[in-house]
């Protein structure tokens, strides 16, 4: 993620790329049209000499939407990127695996999938470490992200994110550590409206978001099944039976329990998704 945003490309370029387009669209309207339409009432010399030179808002109009085009195009690539980027990160090493600035990425999309707002403040060091602010239900959140793989996060960090809560008219703190805290920072974190989030805890929601996205695909994928009217009758096959998993046919792997939101039906999904795709 970027430390900061310099110009107003870059602003454009971290919003939701539709956003941009929309942006750009809007603003050659408003310089094309808008601009000679509003001049055109008022009265003077100097209105006079606007509206025989409208012609020459044109290509201004016309740089602004490209620079949107552009800037929305680059959204969409940085998106597209956060996406794979979680979704190949199945393991704990796999994270272990990537740069800093990937790892900011990773806990950014797996809030974002979550429903949160994401503004990437480039404000990590010197002020504070504060990597990512969280909006969800008019709750602001800090979060830091440290990819210490063999330090643990001592107390003093918890504490400096913890004062700045109210100088950032924030609600609560979280911090992403792949290395874990020490015991003090777990301590002083009690009772506050600080999360702790270490190697497994993040592991466990990545692989969250990664299932609901599962779950979606497989309620868009799976055909539409009739319900029976009469009696059921029990399957079989032991490896339907509660509580026992049975393998996917396609890779051999562990299937789980997977329900249609449409139908109701339930069925078994690999858990290998989106790498497999076998169901029974």
């Amino acid at each position: 993620m970027g430390r900061g945003r310099d110009n107003p490309f870059d602003g454009l370029a971290a919003l939701p790329w539709p956003v941009a387009l929309v942006v750009g669209l809007l603003g050659y309207a408003a310089i094309r049209h808008g601009v000679p339409a509003y001049v055109a009432r008022l009265d003077g010399p100097l209105a006079q000499a606007l509206a025989m030179q409208r012609d020459a808002l044109a290509p201004i109009a016309w740089l602004f939407l490209g620079a949107c085009s552009i800037a929305s195009l680059a959204a969409f690539v940085r998106a597209r990127r956060r996406r794979r980027l979680l979704d190949a990160c199945t393991q704990l090493d796999h994270v272990a695996a990537l740069g800093w600035r990937d790892f900011e990425r990773l806990v950014g999309e797996a809030f974002r999938r979550q429903g949160y707002g994401i503004e990437e403040t480039g404000l990590g060091g010197a002020d504070g470490g504060i990597d990512l602010i969280l909006h969800k239900g008019g709750q602001r959140t800090l979060v830091q992200c440290k990819q210490w793989r063999r330090r643990q996060v001592p107390v003093g960090v918890v504490r400096e994110m913890y004062g700045l809560l109210a100088h950032h008219g924030a609600q609560a703190v979280r911090i992403a550590a792949l290395g874990g805290f020490t015991r003090d920072a777990a301590r002083f974190a009690q009772g506050k409206p600080i999360d702790l989030i270490d190697g497994p805890t993040l592991l466990a929601m990545i692989r969250s978001v990664q299932a609901a996205e599962l779950s979606c695909a497989d309620t868009r994928d799976a055909p539409v099944v009739s319900q029976p009217t009469g009696p059921v009758e029990h399957d079989p096959d032991p490896g339907h039976q509660a509580g026992a998993s049975p393998d996917c046919p396609r890779c051999g792997a562990t299937m789980v329990r997977r329900a249609n939101r449409r139908t109701g039906a339930t069925f078994w999904g690999c858990s290998g998704y989106p790498a497999c795709r076998g169901t029974r």
